[in-house]
């Protein structure tokens, strides 16, 4: 692709069209509590998702002209133990294939990624939710009890 021509609208009307699909797909899926379209935009979707280390939380797609991205919240800025807490998101960054940990607003930990429109199809959505998934329910409690250790009683491990 010329990084300088003008996106081609096929290829984002494609996936467009490979995302409401698998929208339509997924649905019924357990760990699928909603899915909804942003109403201020006709290219913003969320996925909320029913997870146990976490119990409920929400995974946005955006369309724009050449990408997909995806974002999830994760959890507020640490309270403490700031250097470990960062230390244990960014080595759990390197297994990651198509997301990273991110900061965002306020400080706020999530989980970020951007997918070139050409590739979106049906098995590249469902690698990404289980990434999400996966990522969030492994590193959730052990970031918890790192940045909010004394809320749980005792110091950082």
């Amino acid at each position: 692709m010329d990084e300088l021509a003008p996106p081609d609208p096929a290829v984002r009307q494609a996936a467009r069209d490979a995302l409401e699909s698998w929208f339509r797909a997924i649905e019924s899926l357990p760990i699928v509590a909603a899915i909804v379209a942003d109403e201020s935009t006709d290219s913003r979707w969320f996925v909320r998702v029913n997870g146990e280390a976490k119990d409920v939380y929400s995974v946005w797609f955006e369309l724009d002209q050449r990408t997909l991205g995806v974002e999830s919240y994760v959890m507020p800025a640490p309270e403490e133990n700031s250097a470990a807490f960062f230390e244990q998101l960014l080595r759990r960054n390197d297994g990651l294939r198509d997301l990273s940990f991110c900061i965002g607003d306020e400080q706020a930990i999530y989980l970020k990624g951007r997918l070139d429109l050409r590739h979106i199809d049906h098995e590249v959505l469902d690698r990404i939710l289980g990434e999400v998934y996966e990522t969030v329910e492994r590193s959730f409690q052990p970031a918890l009890r790192l940045g909010f250790a004394s809320r749980f009683g005792r110091s950082a491990e």
